[in-house]
Order: C-alpha cells, then structure tokens, then sequence
C-alpha cells in the first residue's frame, strides 16, 4: 500500500529540501512547539521525510522525537540530517507499537493520504497523546481527493481541504483547534501556494 508515495519520495530525496524556497512558517511552528512542552517530551514526526526542518528543530532543544516515513531513502537523510531521533520505515497511518507522546507533528504527510484514511489516522493519534496532547498539521490549501500532480517532476496523488473542512476533520476526530492560519510560501521555485497551519489539542 502507498506504493505510488513511496516511488515517489524515494525518487525526490535531496530535492525536496533544496527546493523549498521559504520554510519561515514550519521553522515557527516547530519554535512553538518548543515553547509549549516541557522536558522530557516525547513527539511523533509523522512522515519525517528527511529530518529537515522540525525533526532537527525538536531535537536540538532535547525533545525525543520518533519519525515515520514511506520513503527508505527519505529516512536514510533524516538519520544523517537530523541524527539521534528513531525513524522507522513504515506506512503512515500504522501507529501499531510506536507509544504515547506528548505531541504529534504532520507536516505536508497527510497530504499524500486519501480523505478517507485521514479520519481514522487523526483518531489514532489522538489515542496516542498524553500530557499536553498536542496536534499540529500542515497541508496546502485546496479542495480535492486524490488529485494527480507533478512535484519536482515526480508524479504523486495528493488531497487539500479547505480551511473550514480541515478544522472540522481535525474537530470530528476529537480535538480542539487552537489555531489555523493560512501562509503564500514559494514551494518551488517560483511556485507560490498557500499552506494550512493548525494547532489543536485533544480533549
């Protein structure tokens, strides 16, 4: 399952980070997470991809960070970018075995999902938090399912919500938005498009 994603992260690798042009937003989401979790912490990187730049960003300030990818050669950069997390190659929406954390992360990773697995998947994290039962997720503004893209010349399928659907997906599965903003990045060189930010809790 997930081929499709995996072929196509696989064949990205190092491109995926030198083609962000601006990452200011996910840098200052990561910096907020920072502030809100105290020592020990431990946080689930959902679709790590190469470690840059939260799982870094997490680690470098003593937070115990475990990563999930699809993708063996996206993992293989997250251990020599971002080293002394746990990443494990794995299917996204399998949380089976990981543990409970204090915080969840999905940066841009739900995206590569159907709208039909995202339910049942933020359910799952939502059974997996403790403490402070953090939430934050990215995903680029949009209203489609499965949709065929190029990304770095790469095919993919992707999905996008709209702001008011992907609060109220993330509401369903039981948490509280905190927070949702939308930001114009420079996805690609010369690309514009706008990401969705949200920070919830589970309540």
């Amino acid at each position: 399952m997930g081929s499709e994603r995996i072929a196509a992260f696989d064949q990205i690798g190092r491109l995926y980070d030198e083609s962000f042009v601006e990452r200011d937003a996910q840098l200052a989401e990561g910096a907020w997470l920072v502030d809100q979790l105290e020592r020990p912490a431990r946080v689930l990187d959902l679709g790590c991809g190469s470690g840059l730049p939260t799982a870094k960003q997490l680690l470098d300030t003593g937070i115990e960070v475990v990563g999930t990818d699809e993708s063996a050669v996206m993992l293989e950069l997250a251990e020599q970018q971002a080293p002394g997390g746990s990443y494990l190659h794995r299917d996204l929406r399998d949380l089976t075995g990981l543990g409970e954390f204090d915080a969840a992360v999905a940066f841009f990773s739900l995206i590569m999902l159907s709208k039909a697995d995202i339910p049942p998947l933020l359910r799952g994290l939502h059974a997996a938090l403790r403490g402070p039962k953090l939430l934050q997720v990215a995903m680029v503004l949009g209203d489609f399912d499965q949709f065929q893209i190029s990304f770095l010349g790469v095919p993919a399928q992707v999905c996008a919500y709209p702001p008011d659907d992907l609060r109220q997906v993330v509401t369903d599965a039981g948490f509280e938005v905190i927070e949702l903003r939308e930001v114009a990045a420079e996805a690609e060189p010369n690309r514009l498009e706008v990401q969705i930010y949200l920070r919830a809790r589970a309540v």
